[in-house]
């Protein structure tokens, strides 16, 4: 059990029980480590009373999802981290077994995998927010917190590893993955959660410019090689696979 498992929430007490159930059967997670940022809705409280294995640490003020990453690396115990996100429906223990064998069985050659949401709408997978912007990935601790010098802010943070990543010519993979995120419409109703999906791909482009967004459309990961023996039981049944050049093919 060598994988961290680190989940930033803010007000998910309806949604974060399913991911917790899941999260904690995996056997290769060995912490499970969730950061409250700022919630106030008793989502902390909540997870202390039913999941006691379960590390929760606090952020007083809500300051945003890098964040509260940046804040709980110094709690992070493992150098491999799974990076979760807190609403998310539909997860298969399968799939994150997989990838974290992958991950393994591929080393050295991979930095990190992400785990692409294959069910998004059509639309979501057409700009490929389905991999760039997915908040499930298995990265470095190192790497991560090599990013959060590069003073990421609240949603540049999925961005913002893909640049540092591209910049250092690291290789990353894709894995397909049957977990949707719950969108902010269906959170926050259609006027407020539509005004939150337009300022957060304002802060996303303002982020990492024009033009580097349009290299990682371009151009930014594929698929991973898996041996037979790890591979997803949705691996087969993704609608939506093209083969994108690696980072390093990029930059050779």
């Amino acid at each position: 059990m060598n994988v961290t498992c680190l989940i930033p929430f803010y007000n998910e007490r309806e949604r974060i029980a399913h991911v917790l159930k899941v999260i904690t059967q995996i056997r290769q997670i060995g912490q499970v480590l969730c950061v409250d940022d700022g919630s106030t809705d008793g989502t902390a409280a909540y997870i202390k009373a039913n999941w006691p294995q379960v590390q929760v640490v606090q952020l007083q003020q809500n300051q945003g999802k890098a964040a509260a990453i940046k804040y709980a690396l110094k709690f992070v115990k493992h150098e491999l981290i799974l990076m979760m996100d807190a609403d998310l429906q539909e997860l298969r223990i399968e799939e994150i077994e997989a990838a974290i064998e992958a991950y393994h069985t591929q080393q050295p050659a991979i930095d990190m995998i992400i785990l692409r949401r294959i069910n998004s709408p059509w639309f979501v997978r057409w700009y490929r927010s389905d991999i760039l912007l997915s908040g499930e990935r298995l990265i470095r601790k190192s790497d991560l917190g090599q990013v959060m010098k590069l003073q990421v802010h609240r949603y540049q943070l999925e961005v913002g590893i893909n640049r540092y990543m591209l910049h250092h010519k690291k290789v990353v993979r894709w894995m397909p993955w049957s977990a949707m995120n719950t969108y902010k419409v269906d959170k926050l109703g259609v006027l407020d959660g539509s005004k939150k999906e337009f300022k957060m791909y304002v802060e996303i482009v303002s982020f990492v410019g024009f033009s580097h967004m349009m290299l990682q459309l371009a151009s930014f990961t594929k698929k991973v090689h898996q041996k037979q023996h790890v591979k997803s039981s949705v691996e087969s049944q993704s609608p939506y696979e093209p083969d994108f050049r690696d980072v390093k093919t990029y930059f050779s």
